[in-house]
């Protein structure tokens, strides 16, 4: 079936937007042929301009949605400056999308430790070699640099940088978008007041 031409039952269903997310992910995971776990970052620099990446969401549960990064990078340093973020699922395959807002938190040393501990000894040894959003002279720099790095710990693991971190978006707001023909997409919203307050839902015109 056309996605576009979807009945609505049941794709809207219920009053959690974390269930209804639960449910859109696995949709994307069994359809999507390339990283249905990417989701587009927006923060603000010290200009009050938008900026946005695309990154990989790592962990999520009823506290948020976690992904890792340089504290130093510019992500890093606006989520410092202004803790507040909106994220972008788009999954093409399914016509689906999802928009999220709300504040940021650091996810604790622990769970930093354990994703890091988790990850592909590359981009271990990457995180330390690369000042993510400097300037760099020259790609034989990073190579030399990765090389350094790899060398220090004589293919033993290497700890976790100090700079290097997760962050958690905690909801404020969902959007969930599903493409109709002739420009009629639905859009159900969900908002809060606060992290403890209960969710709201409404519908939008397209």
């Amino acid at each position: 079936m056309d996605p576009a031409e979807e009945v609505d039952e049941g794709l809207f269903e219920g009053d959690d937007p974390l269930g209804l997310f639960d449910r859109w992910l696995r949709a994307a995971e069994a359809s999507e042929p390339n990283d249905p776990n990417g989701m587009a970052v927006a923060t603000v620099d010290d200009r009050g301009l938008p900026d946005v990446r695309m990154v990989l969401l790592k962990d999520w549960d009823a506290r948020g949605f976690v992904f890792y990064t340089n504290v130093q990078s510019d992500k890093g340093r606006q989520l410092e400056a202004d803790p507040k973020a909106a994220l972008l699922f788009h999954w093409k395959s399914l016509r689906r999308q999802v928009r999220i807002r709300g504040t940021v938190e650091a996810v604790t040393e622990a769970e930093s430790d354990a994703y890091y501990a988790s990850r592909p000894r590359g981009s271990q040894v990457g995180a330390w070699a690369s000042d993510q959003s400097r300037p760099l002279p020259s790609r034989a720099e990073l190579e030399a640099r990765v090389q350094a790095v790899d060398d220090e710990y004589g293919g033993e693991t290497p700890p976790r940088p100090p700079f290097w971190r997760g962050y958690r978006v905690q909801p404020l707001s969902f959007e969930f978008w599903r493409d109709r023909r002739s420009r009629l997409h639905d859009r159900m919203v969900f908002r809060r007041e606060g992290l403890s307050a209960s969710w709201t839902t409404l519908r939008l015109y397209p």
